[in-house]
Protein backbone atom coordinates (compact mmCIF):
# COMPACT_ATOMS: atom_id res chain seq x y z
CA UNK A 1 0.00 0.00 0.00
CA UNK A 2 1.37 3.49 -0.77
CA UNK A 3 2.56 5.65 2.13
CA UNK A 4 0.39 8.61 3.05
CA UNK A 5 2.64 11.05 1.21
CA UNK A 6 2.07 9.19 -2.07
CA UNK A 7 -1.70 9.70 -2.16
CA UNK A 8 -2.89 12.26 -4.74
CA UNK A 9 -4.80 14.12 -2.03
CA UNK A 10 -1.62 14.46 0.05
CA UNK A 11 0.21 16.05 -2.87
CA UNK A 12 -2.79 18.30 -3.50
CA UNK A 13 -2.76 19.33 0.17
CA UNK A 14 0.93 20.20 -0.09
CA UNK A 15 0.19 22.47 -3.06
CA UNK A 16 -2.86 23.91 -1.30
CA UNK A 17 -0.78 24.68 1.79
CA UNK A 18 1.86 26.44 -0.28
CA UNK A 19 -0.82 28.55 -1.94
CA UNK A 20 -2.56 29.52 1.32
CA UNK A 21 0.39 29.71 3.73
CA UNK A 22 0.03 33.48 4.11
CA UNK A 23 -3.62 33.42 5.12
CA UNK A 24 -4.66 34.56 8.59
CA UNK A 25 -7.72 33.64 10.59
CA UNK A 26 -8.59 37.34 10.82
CA UNK A 27 -8.97 37.42 7.05
CA UNK A 28 -10.74 34.07 6.80
CA UNK A 29 -13.43 35.20 9.23
CA UNK A 30 -13.74 38.62 7.62
CA UNK A 31 -14.20 37.06 4.18
CA UNK A 32 -16.87 34.58 5.30
CA UNK A 33 -19.54 35.81 7.75
CA UNK A 34 -20.95 32.26 7.87
CA UNK A 35 -17.61 30.63 8.72
CA UNK A 36 -18.51 29.70 12.28
CA UNK A 37 -21.66 27.92 11.10
CA UNK A 38 -19.83 26.27 8.22
CA UNK A 39 -17.15 24.72 10.42
CA UNK A 40 -19.15 23.45 13.40
CA UNK A 41 -20.72 20.07 14.02
CA UNK A 42 -23.15 19.05 16.75
CA UNK A 43 -23.82 15.41 17.58
CA UNK A 44 -24.63 13.33 20.66
CA UNK A 45 -24.80 16.44 22.83
CA UNK A 46 -21.28 17.52 21.85
CA UNK A 47 -20.70 20.76 19.97
CA UNK A 48 -17.42 21.01 18.03
CA UNK A 49 -16.39 24.42 16.74
CA UNK A 50 -13.38 23.91 14.50
CA UNK A 51 -13.71 27.21 12.64
CA UNK A 52 -10.60 28.61 14.33
CA UNK A 53 -8.34 26.23 12.40
CA UNK A 54 -6.32 27.50 9.45
CA UNK A 55 -8.56 25.82 6.90
CA UNK A 56 -10.86 26.69 4.06
CA UNK A 57 -13.61 24.69 2.40
CA UNK A 58 -10.96 23.47 -0.04
CA UNK A 59 -8.74 22.27 2.82
CA UNK A 60 -11.61 20.26 4.23
CA UNK A 61 -12.50 18.84 0.81
CA UNK A 62 -8.93 17.65 0.28
CA UNK A 63 -8.68 16.18 3.79
CA UNK A 64 -11.89 14.23 3.20
CA UNK A 65 -10.47 13.06 -0.14
CA UNK A 66 -7.34 11.94 1.73
CA UNK A 67 -9.50 9.89 4.11
CA UNK A 68 -11.19 8.21 1.15
CA UNK A 69 -7.91 7.44 -0.62
CA UNK A 70 -6.44 5.99 2.59
CA UNK A 71 -9.44 3.65 2.92
CA UNK A 72 -10.60 5.06 6.24
CA UNK A 73 -14.16 3.76 5.80
CA UNK A 74 -12.92 0.24 5.04
CA UNK A 75 -10.53 0.35 8.00
CA UNK A 76 -13.32 1.42 10.34
CA UNK A 77 -15.50 -1.43 9.09
CA UNK A 78 -12.62 -3.88 9.55
CA UNK A 79 -12.13 -2.86 13.19
CA UNK A 80 -15.83 -3.14 14.04
CA UNK A 81 -16.01 -6.52 12.27
CA UNK A 82 -13.23 -7.93 14.45
CA UNK A 83 -10.64 -8.27 11.68
CA UNK A 84 -7.09 -8.67 12.96
CA UNK A 85 -6.00 -5.13 12.21
CA UNK A 86 -3.25 -5.25 14.86
CA UNK A 87 -1.05 -7.05 12.36
CA UNK A 88 2.20 -7.26 14.35
CA UNK A 89 0.44 -9.19 17.11
CA UNK A 90 -2.17 -10.84 14.86
CA UNK A 91 -5.03 -9.58 17.03
CA UNK A 92 -8.44 -8.09 16.62
CA UNK A 93 -8.99 -4.64 18.10
CA UNK A 94 -12.32 -4.82 19.87
CA UNK A 95 -12.49 -2.31 22.69
CA UNK A 96 -15.74 -1.29 20.96
CA UNK A 97 -17.18 -4.69 21.96
CA UNK A 98 -16.73 -3.80 25.63
CA UNK A 99 -19.61 -1.37 25.33
CA UNK A 100 -21.91 -3.17 22.92
CA UNK A 101 -25.35 -3.57 24.53
CA UNK A 102 -26.42 -6.88 25.98
CA UNK A 103 -28.21 -8.97 23.37
CA UNK A 104 -26.08 -7.86 20.44
CA UNK A 105 -23.68 -10.25 18.75
CA UNK A 106 -20.12 -10.02 17.41
CA UNK A 107 -18.55 -13.27 16.24
CA UNK A 108 -14.76 -13.40 16.09
CA UNK A 109 -12.89 -16.63 15.30
CA UNK A 110 -16.16 -18.51 15.60
CA UNK A 111 -17.05 -17.13 19.06
CA UNK A 112 -19.55 -14.47 20.05
CA UNK A 113 -17.51 -12.12 22.26
CA UNK A 114 -20.46 -10.13 23.65
CA UNK A 115 -21.91 -12.65 26.19
CA UNK A 116 -18.56 -13.04 28.03
CA UNK A 117 -18.21 -9.23 28.18
CA UNK A 118 -21.56 -8.90 29.92
CA UNK A 119 -20.88 -11.89 32.18
CA UNK A 120 -17.81 -10.05 33.49
CA UNK A 121 -19.75 -6.78 33.82
CA UNK A 122 -22.44 -8.55 35.84
CA UNK A 123 -19.80 -10.13 38.05
CA UNK A 124 -18.18 -6.72 38.56
CA UNK A 125 -21.56 -5.23 39.45
CA UNK A 126 -22.21 -7.91 42.07
CA UNK A 127 -18.86 -7.26 43.76
CA UNK A 128 -19.32 -3.49 43.54
CA UNK A 129 -22.70 -3.61 45.24
CA UNK A 130 -21.38 -5.84 48.03
CA UNK A 131 -18.59 -3.35 48.71
CA UNK A 132 -20.76 -0.26 48.41
CA UNK A 133 -23.45 -1.54 50.78
CA UNK A 134 -20.99 -2.91 53.34
CA UNK A 135 -21.81 -6.55 52.77
CA UNK A 136 -18.20 -7.45 51.89
CA UNK A 137 -16.29 -7.67 55.17
CA UNK A 138 -12.57 -7.80 55.72
CA UNK A 139 -10.80 -10.60 57.56
CA UNK A 140 -11.56 -9.12 61.00
CA UNK A 141 -15.22 -8.48 60.16
CA UNK A 142 -14.80 -4.76 59.53
CA UNK A 143 -16.39 -3.12 56.52
CA UNK A 144 -14.11 -2.33 53.56
CA UNK A 145 -13.80 1.44 53.34
CA UNK A 146 -10.63 1.81 51.24
CA UNK A 147 -10.01 0.51 47.73
CA UNK A 148 -6.54 0.68 46.18
CA UNK A 149 -6.04 -0.13 42.51
CA UNK A 150 -2.55 -1.44 41.70
CA UNK A 151 -1.66 -1.38 38.01
CA UNK A 152 0.43 0.53 35.52
CA UNK A 153 -0.09 2.06 32.09
CA UNK A 154 -3.62 1.43 30.90
CA UNK A 155 -4.35 -0.48 34.10
CA UNK A 156 -3.81 2.74 36.05
CA UNK A 157 -4.26 5.78 33.84
CA UNK A 158 -7.82 4.92 32.80
CA UNK A 159 -9.14 4.08 36.27
CA UNK A 160 -7.52 7.06 37.99
CA UNK A 161 -8.68 9.47 35.27
CA UNK A 162 -12.23 8.10 35.37
CA UNK A 163 -12.34 8.23 39.18
CA UNK A 164 -11.21 11.85 39.21
CA UNK A 165 -13.52 12.76 36.32
CA UNK A 166 -16.56 11.19 38.02
CA UNK A 167 -15.71 11.91 41.64
CA UNK A 168 -18.85 14.02 41.83
CA UNK A 169 -20.83 10.77 41.42
CA UNK A 170 -18.67 8.63 43.72
CA UNK A 171 -19.59 7.08 47.07
CA UNK A 172 -18.05 9.51 49.52
CA UNK A 173 -17.84 7.21 52.55
CA UNK A 174 -15.22 5.17 50.67
CA UNK A 175 -11.62 6.14 49.84
CA UNK A 176 -10.09 5.30 46.46
CA UNK A 177 -6.39 5.41 45.72
CA UNK A 178 -4.15 4.28 42.90
CA UNK A 179 -0.62 2.88 42.92
CA UNK A 180 1.39 2.49 39.72
CA UNK A 181 4.96 3.65 40.14
CA UNK A 182 7.51 1.08 41.25
CA UNK A 183 9.02 3.89 43.31
CA UNK A 184 8.20 2.75 46.85
CA UNK A 185 7.01 6.23 47.76
CA UNK A 186 3.90 5.75 45.64
CA UNK A 187 2.79 2.78 47.72
CA UNK A 188 3.95 4.17 51.05
CA UNK A 189 1.96 7.39 50.64
CA UNK A 190 -1.13 5.56 49.38
CA UNK A 191 -1.45 3.44 52.53
CA UNK A 192 0.09 5.73 55.15
CA UNK A 193 -3.19 6.65 56.86
CA UNK A 194 -5.19 3.51 56.10
CA UNK A 195 -6.24 0.57 58.27
CA UNK A 196 -5.36 -2.80 56.66
CA UNK A 197 -8.53 -4.29 58.18
CA UNK A 198 -10.62 -1.88 56.07
CA UNK A 199 -8.58 -1.96 52.83
CA UNK A 200 -9.13 -3.93 49.63
CA UNK A 201 -6.52 -4.10 46.86
CA UNK A 202 -7.35 -4.62 43.18
CA UNK A 203 -4.34 -6.14 41.40
CA UNK A 204 -4.67 -5.32 37.70
CA UNK A 205 -2.34 -7.31 35.48
CA UNK A 206 -3.52 -9.46 32.58
CA UNK A 207 -0.59 -11.86 32.90
CA UNK A 208 -0.08 -11.34 36.65
CA UNK A 209 3.61 -10.93 35.83
CA UNK A 210 3.96 -7.20 35.06
CA UNK A 211 7.15 -6.22 36.93
CA UNK A 212 6.02 -2.94 38.46
CA UNK A 213 2.51 -4.12 39.28
CA UNK A 214 3.58 -7.38 40.88
CA UNK A 215 6.34 -5.67 42.87
CA UNK A 216 3.73 -3.33 44.31
CA UNK A 217 1.29 -6.22 44.76
CA UNK A 218 3.79 -8.20 46.84
CA UNK A 219 4.46 -5.11 48.96
CA UNK A 220 0.70 -4.67 49.43
CA UNK A 221 0.41 -8.31 50.47
CA UNK A 222 3.18 -7.90 53.05
CA UNK A 223 1.62 -4.67 54.37
CA UNK A 224 -1.79 -6.28 54.64
CA UNK A 225 -0.50 -9.41 56.35
CA UNK A 226 1.55 -7.36 58.80
CA UNK A 227 -1.57 -5.46 59.82
CA UNK A 228 -3.75 -8.56 60.06
CA UNK A 229 -1.63 -10.80 62.24
CA UNK A 230 0.18 -12.60 59.45
CA UNK A 231 -2.57 -15.09 58.65
CA UNK A 232 -2.27 -16.05 54.97
CA UNK A 233 -6.01 -16.75 54.84
CA UNK A 234 -6.65 -13.02 55.21
CA UNK A 235 -5.38 -12.34 51.68
CA UNK A 236 -8.60 -13.64 50.12
CA UNK A 237 -10.63 -11.07 52.06
CA UNK A 238 -8.47 -8.10 51.05
CA UNK A 239 -7.38 -8.77 47.47
CA UNK A 240 -9.12 -9.28 44.12
CA UNK A 241 -7.52 -9.58 40.70
CA UNK A 242 -8.12 -8.34 37.18
CA UNK A 243 -6.22 -10.98 35.26
CA UNK A 244 -6.36 -14.11 33.13
CA UNK A 245 -3.65 -16.04 34.99
CA UNK A 246 -5.74 -18.11 37.40
CA UNK A 247 -2.78 -20.21 38.53
CA UNK A 248 -0.67 -17.30 39.74
CA UNK A 249 -3.69 -15.45 41.12
CA UNK A 250 -4.49 -18.47 43.31
CA UNK A 251 -0.85 -18.85 44.30
CA UNK A 252 -0.90 -15.22 45.50
CA UNK A 253 -3.79 -16.15 47.80
CA UNK A 254 -6.66 -14.56 45.89
CA UNK A 255 -9.85 -16.56 45.48
CA UNK A 256 -10.21 -17.08 41.72
CA UNK A 257 -13.94 -16.46 42.16
CA UNK A 258 -12.80 -12.87 42.64
CA UNK A 259 -10.70 -12.81 39.46
CA UNK A 260 -12.10 -10.67 36.67
CA UNK A 261 -11.17 -11.52 33.10
CA UNK A 262 -10.42 -9.47 30.04
CA UNK A 263 -9.15 -10.45 26.63
CA UNK A 264 -6.23 -10.19 24.19
CA UNK A 265 -8.31 -8.05 21.88
CA UNK A 266 -8.42 -5.33 24.54
CA UNK A 267 -5.32 -3.13 24.43
CA UNK A 268 -4.21 -1.72 27.77
CA UNK A 269 -4.82 1.90 26.81
CA UNK A 270 -8.32 0.97 25.64
CA UNK A 271 -9.24 -1.13 28.67
CA UNK A 272 -10.78 1.25 31.20
CA UNK A 273 -14.30 0.08 30.29
CA UNK A 274 -13.33 -3.58 30.79
CA UNK A 275 -12.70 -5.24 34.16
CA UNK A 276 -9.79 -2.80 34.49
CA UNK A 277 -12.53 -0.31 35.39
CA UNK A 278 -13.54 -2.29 38.48
CA UNK A 279 -12.36 0.48 40.84
CA UNK A 280 -14.38 2.98 38.79
CA UNK A 281 -17.52 0.85 39.06
CA UNK A 282 -17.07 0.46 42.82
CA UNK A 283 -16.67 4.23 43.16
CA UNK A 284 -19.62 5.37 41.02
CA UNK A 285 -21.85 2.29 41.10
CA UNK A 286 -22.92 -0.14 38.37
CA UNK A 287 -25.68 2.09 36.98
CA UNK A 288 -23.35 5.03 36.41
CA UNK A 289 -20.70 2.70 34.97
CA UNK A 290 -23.22 1.34 32.47
CA UNK A 291 -24.24 4.90 31.59
CA UNK A 292 -20.58 5.58 30.81
CA UNK A 293 -20.47 2.48 28.59
CA UNK A 294 -23.58 3.73 26.81
CA UNK A 295 -21.80 7.01 26.10
CA UNK A 296 -18.88 5.09 24.63
CA UNK A 297 -21.26 3.06 22.46
CA UNK A 298 -23.10 6.11 21.17
CA UNK A 299 -19.82 7.62 19.98
CA UNK A 300 -18.77 4.27 18.49
CA UNK A 301 -21.94 4.21 16.42
CA UNK A 302 -21.50 7.84 15.40
CA UNK A 303 -17.94 7.11 14.26
CA UNK A 304 -19.06 3.97 12.42
CA UNK A 305 -22.01 5.48 10.59
CA UNK A 306 -21.85 9.29 10.35
CA UNK A 307 -20.67 10.82 7.06
CA UNK A 308 -17.10 11.98 7.42
CA UNK A 309 -17.93 15.66 6.91
CA UNK A 310 -20.17 15.46 10.03
CA UNK A 311 -18.15 12.87 11.95
CA UNK A 312 -16.64 14.28 15.13
CA UNK A 313 -13.67 11.88 15.55
CA UNK A 314 -12.87 11.93 11.83
CA UNK A 315 -12.83 15.72 11.71
CA UNK A 316 -10.56 15.95 14.76
CA UNK A 317 -8.23 13.34 13.28
CA UNK A 318 -8.03 15.04 9.88
CA UNK A 319 -7.39 18.42 11.49
CA UNK A 320 -4.53 16.87 13.46
CA UNK A 321 -3.06 15.52 10.22
CA UNK A 322 -3.32 19.00 8.67
CA UNK A 323 -1.77 20.76 11.67
CA UNK A 324 0.97 18.18 12.12
CA UNK A 325 2.07 17.34 8.62
CA UNK A 326 1.31 20.54 6.73
CA UNK A 327 1.52 23.34 9.30
CA UNK A 328 4.42 21.73 11.18
CA UNK A 329 2.86 21.56 14.65
CA UNK A 330 4.58 19.05 16.92
CA UNK A 331 2.17 19.02 19.86
CA UNK A 332 -1.50 19.25 20.77
CA UNK A 333 -2.57 20.95 24.01
CA UNK A 334 -5.61 19.44 25.73
CA UNK A 335 -7.17 22.13 27.91
CA UNK A 336 -10.23 20.99 29.88
CA UNK A 337 -11.98 23.84 31.66
CA UNK A 338 -13.37 21.40 34.20
CA UNK A 339 -11.39 20.56 37.32
CA UNK A 340 -12.76 17.01 37.41
CA UNK A 341 -10.96 16.36 34.10
CA UNK A 342 -7.56 17.23 35.56
CA UNK A 343 -6.13 13.81 34.64
CA UNK A 344 -7.69 13.72 31.18
CA UNK A 345 -4.60 15.14 29.41
CA UNK A 346 -2.38 12.54 31.11
CA UNK A 347 -4.76 9.80 30.05
CA UNK A 348 -4.71 11.04 26.47
CA UNK A 349 -0.91 11.03 26.48
CA UNK A 350 -0.86 7.25 26.60
CA UNK A 351 -3.87 6.83 24.33
CA UNK A 352 -2.40 9.01 21.60
CA UNK A 353 1.37 8.65 21.87
CA UNK A 354 1.54 4.94 22.59
CA UNK A 355 -0.86 4.38 19.70
CA UNK A 356 0.64 6.59 17.01
CA UNK A 357 4.26 7.00 18.05
CA UNK A 358 5.34 4.83 15.11
CA UNK A 359 7.99 5.31 12.41
CA UNK A 360 7.04 2.59 9.92
CA UNK A 361 3.85 1.74 8.05
CA UNK A 362 1.89 -1.49 8.22
CA UNK A 363 4.16 -2.66 5.38
CA UNK A 364 7.28 -1.99 7.46
CA UNK A 365 8.58 0.94 5.42
CA UNK A 366 9.40 4.43 6.68
CA UNK A 367 6.26 6.55 6.94
CA UNK A 368 7.83 9.54 5.20
CA UNK A 369 6.04 12.13 7.37
CA UNK A 370 5.57 13.09 10.99
CA UNK A 371 3.26 10.91 13.08
CA UNK A 372 2.05 11.00 16.66
CA UNK A 373 2.11 14.61 17.88
CA UNK A 374 2.89 15.11 21.56
CA UNK A 375 -0.27 15.51 23.64
CA UNK A 376 -0.08 17.47 26.88
CA UNK A 377 -2.08 19.92 28.95
CA UNK A 378 -3.57 21.03 32.24
CA UNK A 379 -7.00 22.16 33.34
CA UNK A 380 -7.99 25.79 32.81
CA UNK A 381 -7.60 28.36 34.17
CA UNK A 382 -4.39 27.13 35.80
CA UNK A 383 -2.53 26.84 32.50
CA UNK A 384 -3.29 30.46 31.64
CA UNK A 385 -0.89 31.48 34.39
CA UNK A 386 1.92 29.20 33.24
CA UNK A 387 2.34 27.86 29.69
CA UNK A 388 -0.24 29.90 27.76
CA UNK A 389 2.42 32.59 27.35
CA UNK A 390 4.32 30.29 25.00
CA UNK A 391 1.18 29.33 23.11
CA UNK A 392 0.26 32.97 22.53
CA UNK A 393 3.64 34.57 21.83
CA UNK A 394 6.17 31.76 21.43
CA UNK A 395 7.77 30.60 18.21
CA UNK A 396 6.10 27.17 18.17
CA UNK A 397 2.69 26.46 16.71
CA UNK A 398 0.60 24.63 19.32
CA UNK A 399 -2.94 23.63 18.31
CA UNK A 400 -5.29 23.51 21.30
CA UNK A 401 -8.45 21.60 22.16
CA UNK A 402 -10.60 23.51 24.65
CA UNK A 403 -13.15 21.33 26.48
CA UNK A 404 -15.90 22.92 28.53
CA UNK A 405 -19.41 22.39 29.92
CA UNK A 406 -22.34 24.77 30.08
CA UNK A 407 -23.43 23.65 33.55
CA UNK A 408 -21.26 23.46 36.65
CA UNK A 409 -21.38 20.38 38.85
CA UNK A 410 -20.55 22.61 41.81
CA UNK A 411 -22.20 25.99 41.12
CA UNK A 412 -20.70 28.72 43.27
CA UNK A 413 -21.70 32.27 42.46
CA UNK A 414 -19.87 33.68 39.42
CA UNK A 415 -17.23 30.95 39.21
CA UNK A 416 -18.61 29.08 36.22
CA UNK A 417 -19.36 32.16 34.14
CA UNK A 418 -15.79 33.35 34.73
CA UNK A 419 -14.49 29.92 33.76
CA UNK A 420 -16.46 29.79 30.50
CA UNK A 421 -15.60 33.38 29.65
CA UNK A 422 -11.94 32.40 29.78
CA UNK A 423 -12.51 29.48 27.39
CA UNK A 424 -14.01 31.75 24.76
CA UNK A 425 -11.56 34.58 25.38
CA UNK A 426 -8.52 32.35 25.02
CA UNK A 427 -9.75 30.81 21.76
CA UNK A 428 -10.57 34.29 20.43
CA UNK A 429 -7.18 35.69 21.41
CA UNK A 430 -5.31 32.76 19.92
CA UNK A 431 -7.17 33.09 16.63
CA UNK A 432 -7.14 36.84 16.09
CA UNK A 433 -4.33 38.15 18.27
CA UNK A 434 -3.56 41.84 18.51
CA UNK A 435 -1.85 43.86 15.80
CA UNK A 436 0.82 46.50 16.24
CA UNK A 437 -1.69 49.12 15.10
CA UNK A 438 -4.13 48.05 17.80
CA UNK A 439 -1.39 48.17 20.42
CA UNK A 440 -0.29 51.66 19.32
CA UNK A 441 -3.89 52.88 19.37
CA UNK A 442 -3.93 52.12 23.09
CA UNK A 443 -1.16 54.66 23.58
CA UNK A 444 1.64 52.13 24.02
CA UNK A 445 5.16 53.59 23.55
CA UNK A 446 6.81 52.48 20.28
CA UNK A 447 9.60 50.61 22.07
CA UNK A 448 7.06 48.49 23.93
CA UNK A 449 4.80 47.73 20.96
CA UNK A 450 6.62 44.56 19.72
CA UNK A 451 6.38 43.00 23.17
CA UNK A 452 2.61 43.46 23.28
CA UNK A 453 1.78 42.21 19.81
CA UNK A 454 -0.08 38.90 19.56
CA UNK A 455 0.33 37.32 16.15
CA UNK A 456 -2.78 35.18 16.52
CA UNK A 457 -3.47 32.61 13.80
CA UNK A 458 -3.08 29.84 16.38
CA UNK A 459 -5.48 26.95 15.59
CA UNK A 460 -7.96 25.76 18.21
CA UNK A 461 -10.96 23.46 18.57
CA UNK A 462 -13.67 24.18 21.12
CA UNK A 463 -15.65 21.20 22.40
CA UNK A 464 -18.74 22.08 24.43
CA UNK A 465 -21.30 19.92 26.20
CA UNK A 466 -24.01 20.67 28.72
CA UNK A 467 -22.69 18.77 31.74
CA UNK A 468 -20.00 16.27 32.70
CA UNK A 469 -21.86 13.03 33.39
CA UNK A 470 -20.74 9.39 33.20
CA UNK A 471 -22.40 9.15 29.80
CA UNK A 472 -20.65 12.28 28.54
CA UNK A 473 -17.28 11.06 29.82
CA UNK A 474 -17.74 7.89 27.76
CA UNK A 475 -18.47 10.00 24.68
CA UNK A 476 -15.41 12.18 25.22
CA UNK A 477 -13.04 9.25 25.66
CA UNK A 478 -14.39 7.44 22.61
CA UNK A 479 -14.15 10.70 20.65
CA UNK A 480 -10.39 10.72 21.21
CA UNK A 481 -10.02 6.96 20.74
CA UNK A 482 -11.47 7.23 17.25
CA UNK A 483 -9.60 10.47 16.57
CA UNK A 484 -6.43 8.44 17.17
CA UNK A 485 -7.71 5.67 14.90
CA UNK A 486 -8.37 8.18 12.12
CA UNK A 487 -4.84 9.56 12.32
CA UNK A 488 -3.30 6.09 12.29
CA UNK A 489 -5.44 5.02 9.33
CA UNK A 490 -4.24 7.99 7.28
CA UNK A 491 -0.60 7.35 8.19
CA UNK A 492 -1.16 3.61 7.54
CA UNK A 493 0.49 2.60 10.80
CA UNK A 494 -0.42 0.01 13.44
CA UNK A 495 -2.04 2.10 16.18
CA UNK A 496 -2.57 -0.92 18.42
CA UNK A 497 0.85 -2.37 19.18
CA UNK A 498 3.48 -0.83 21.47
CA UNK A 499 6.82 -2.47 20.83
CA UNK A 500 8.54 0.76 21.82
CA UNK A 501 7.95 0.05 25.50
CA UNK A 502 9.68 -3.33 25.39
CA UNK A 503 13.40 -2.63 24.98
CA UNK A 504 13.82 -0.54 28.11
CA UNK A 505 11.91 -3.13 30.16
CA UNK A 506 14.18 -5.93 28.92
CA UNK A 507 17.34 -3.97 29.72
CA UNK A 508 16.00 -3.08 33.18
CA UNK A 509 15.62 -6.79 33.96
CA UNK A 510 19.36 -7.17 33.28
CA UNK A 511 20.32 -4.19 35.43
CA UNK A 512 18.24 -5.02 38.53
CA UNK A 513 20.44 -7.98 39.61
CA UNK A 514 23.55 -5.91 38.90
CA UNK A 515 22.30 -3.29 41.35
CA UNK A 516 21.32 -5.90 43.96
CA UNK A 517 24.39 -8.14 43.73
CA UNK A 518 26.38 -8.41 46.95
CA UNK A 519 29.55 -8.81 44.86
CA UNK A 520 30.81 -6.25 42.38
CA UNK A 521 29.19 -7.42 39.11
CA UNK A 522 31.03 -7.83 35.80
CA UNK A 523 29.37 -5.11 33.74
CA UNK A 524 29.04 -5.38 29.97
CA UNK A 525 27.02 -2.29 29.09
CA UNK A 526 28.34 0.85 27.43
CA UNK A 527 30.76 2.96 29.48
CA UNK A 528 28.08 5.46 30.54
CA UNK A 529 25.66 2.80 31.81
CA UNK A 530 28.48 0.92 33.55
CA UNK A 531 29.56 4.10 35.35
CA UNK A 532 25.99 4.90 36.39
CA UNK A 533 25.47 1.40 37.82
CA UNK A 534 28.69 1.70 39.85
CA UNK A 535 27.67 5.14 41.11
CA UNK A 536 24.20 3.95 42.16
CA UNK A 537 25.74 1.00 44.01
CA UNK A 538 28.00 3.43 45.92
CA UNK A 539 25.12 5.80 46.69
CA UNK A 540 22.97 2.92 47.98
CA UNK A 541 25.66 2.00 50.47
CA UNK A 542 26.63 5.55 51.48
CA UNK A 543 26.03 6.49 55.10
Amino acid sequence: MPTATEWPAWKALEAHHAATAGSHLRDLFAQDPERADRFTVEALGLYLDYSKNRITAETLRLLLQLAAEAGLRQKIDAMFAGDKINITENRSVLHVALRDPKGTSLVVDGKDVIPPVHAVLDKMAALSLRLRNGEWKGYTGKRIRNVINIGIGGSDLGPVMAYEALRHYSQRDMTFRFVSNVDGTDFAEAVRDLNPAETLFIISSKTFTTLETMTNAQTAREWSLAGLGGDEKSVASHFVAVSTNAKDVAKFGIDTANMFEFWDWVGGRYSMDSAIGLSTMIAIGPDNFRAMLDGFHQMDEHFRTAPFERNLPVLLGLLTIWNTDFLGAQTVAILPYEQYLKRFPAYLQQLTMESNGKHVTLDGVAVGCDTGPIYWGEPGTNGQHSFYQLIHQGTRLIPCDFIAFGQALNPLGRHHDMLLANVMAQAEALAFGKTAEQVRAEGTPDWLVPHRVFEGNRPTNTILASRLTPEMLGKLIALYEHNVFTQGAIWNIDSFDQWGVELGKVLAQRIVPELESAQEPALKHDSSTNNLIRLVRRLKNAQ
